[in-house]
């Protein structure tokens, strides 16, 4: 069927449509664009077009999950945000009602879910009018449109106006639901990963060029049988890349096994990879399959793979290359059918060089290597994803909404973030504490500034017309802030970061009274991953 037959017009002359039309194939350009035409032709300061997904939702009837696919006049971190239908009544209103718009007046006491996020006029915090409009496509509820104004009475007359352009956007989900079904694609427009356990749930999709193209690449290699080995920095995501791999490959349906290497006592490793046999080692007292054993017919997800032992590494060869295990105690060998995922922070070639990885396990567990940017080249990203924090303390301390000062979203933009996405997750749920402590929401709308987030001053340097050069420094919590900013040494970059390791680890130790439980909790690391650490930087036998 001609998509072009079955898209209103009666919201905009032809031409238009055919913009949006054209990119039916992009549903990244597509809403946006939509969008834009939108605020142009409607007497509103915010609109938002929102779409359900079933997946993360309640289970209710009724409730579920909704995630912004384009918003305009809002804050950027808007983006980032899930609103859950039972938590935002207004949301939950427009959902349950069919046939056209609804709108709310002026007196509403509903809490509206944009109140203080329209970023041009922040000292009006609470929205006046506000309308919305449900969309369904083949009868299913397929997401809403709403749109806000700041002004009582904005809306006035412009009801059936409204109700057109919810019929047009309509119209085109209906479209790229069509494409979408025709190309396979059944997350187009909408690419959600399930949150992880963690807590570090965001999802690995960006409006960053970085991030687009890690997506794309992800997709693409999911579908092999390949062995990815992911890298990336300490707090990237690595984890949400490999529940992604998982989820795109033909292997969805099998397990996907978990190991986090780094955690493994020594003396078992090669239990918990690939089991044992009874009476196999003192306590062994029955048979008990390892996690390949377990991943059969699924991914294996190995994370921290840098931290193995040499030992269990050189047992790995035969399974990664075979699929044959054998477990600890046992001369059979059990064949597997196993897709085999890695990830690290370390810089592995490195490592085979240093002789603390074997370089025949290295080649085989980088067959595929996949790159997670770090935060700080992510652009604006970092707002989106700290709207997805913010919305989630946001509940956790029933406020009406949570957002950001201007000031806090530039210093934000500028700082490097060595700890990446765990780092800004951890700044914003502390942030959030101590304004939520130190001061009184202003009708129920709370504000995090650069101080409430641990950020220091910015330092800009440049008049007009020159380049801009932008530093920042972390305020950091007292209990880890060192007594002295450390003078940069003289030294190879790798070497820097474990001349500066060594300090804060001695200068904690110092501090906690030589307690290693203390000093774990003190620089947030697991205390088996500080020994490790530890060891490796001679602090410890």
């Amino acid at each position: 069927m001609d998509n072009e037959a079955v898209i209103s017009t009666s919201a905009l002359p032809l031409e238009k449509v055919g913009a949006l039309l054209r990119a039916l194939d992009d549903p990244a350009r597509l809403w946006p664009l939509l969008l834009d035409l939108m605020a142009r032709h409607l007497p509103c300061d915010a609109c938002a077009l929102l779409r359900r997904d079933a997946r993360a939702g309640i289970g209710q009837a009724g409730e579920g999950l909704l995630v912004p696919l384009a918003t305009r006049g809002l804050s950027p971190d808007t983006l980032g945000r899930r609103f859950e239908l039972n938590e935002h009544p207004r949301l939950k209103a427009i959902a349950e009602v069919e046939g056209g718009p609804l709108r709310f007046p002026a007196g509403c006491e509903l809490p509206d879910p944009y109140d203080g996020l329209i970023p041009d006029l922040r000292q009006r915090l609470h929205v006046h009018d506000c309308v919305g409009a449900s969309l369904t496509v083949d009868g299913r509820p397929w997401g809403m449109l709403t749109l806000d104004a700041l002004n009582e009475g904005r809306f006035d007359g412009w009801e059936e106006a409204i109700a057109d352009w919810a019929r047009l956007a309509a119209d085109l989900a209906a479209a790229v639901e069509r494409r979408a079904a025709l190309t396979g694609d059944g997350g187009a427009g909408l690419r959600i990963l399930d949150d992880q356990p963690q807590g570090l749930g965001f999802d690995p999709v960006g409006a960053s060029p970085p991030m687009a193209s890690l997506l794309t690449e992800i997709d693409t290699v999911a579908a092999s049988d390949l062995v990815v080995l992911v890298l990336g920095e300490t707090g990237v995501g690595k984890e949400l890349v490999a529940r992604r791999l998982h989820a795109r490959s033909p292997r969805a349906a099998g397990p996907l096994v978990h190991v986090n290497c780094a955690a493994l006592p020594d003396a078992l490793v090669e239990s918990e990879l690939f089991g044992h046999v009874r009476g196999a080692f003192s306590g062994a007292v029955a048979d008990r399959r390892g996690k390949f054993e377990l991943a059969d017919g699924g991914t294996l997800f190995l994370d921290e793979v840098g931290e193995l032992p040499l030992a269990a590494q050189a047992k790995m060869l035969r399974a990664l290359q075979n699929g044959e295990i054998q477990r600890v105690g046992s001369d059979r060998h059990i064949t597997v059918d196993v897709r085999v995922i890695a990830a690290t922070n370390r810089d592995l070639a490195a490592e085979v060089r240093e002789g603390r990885f074997r370089a025949d396990v290295y080649h085989r567990l980088s067959v595929y290597p996949l790159r997670v940017p770090p935060l700080r080249d992510r652009g604006t990203d970092i707002l989106r994803l700290a709207g997805l924090f913010l919305e989630r303390n946001r509940a956790r301390l029933g406020l009406r909404n949570l957002r950001l000062s201007a000031a806090a979203e530039r210093r934000m933009l500028a700082y490097p973030w060595p700890g990446n996405v765990r780092e800004l997750e951890h700044a914003i749920g502390r942030g959030a504490i101590r304004a939520r402590v130190a001061r009184p929401p202003d009708g129920g709308v709370l504000t995090l500034t650069p101080a409430d987030l641990g950020l220091a001053d910015l330092g800009l340097e440049g008049g007009e017309g020159s380049a801009v050069t932008i530093t920042a420094t972390v305020q950091q919590p007292r209990s880890m802030a060192p007594q002295a900013a450390p003078d940069l040494p003289e030294l190879p970059l790798r070497d820097a970061v474990e001349d500066l390791e060594r300090r804060m680890i001695r200068e904690h130790l110092a501090r906690h009274d030589g307690n290693w439980a203390q000093v774990a909790r003190a620089l947030g690391l697991d205390r088996s991953n500080l020994f490790r650490l530890a060891r490796r930087l001679g602090l410890r036998e």
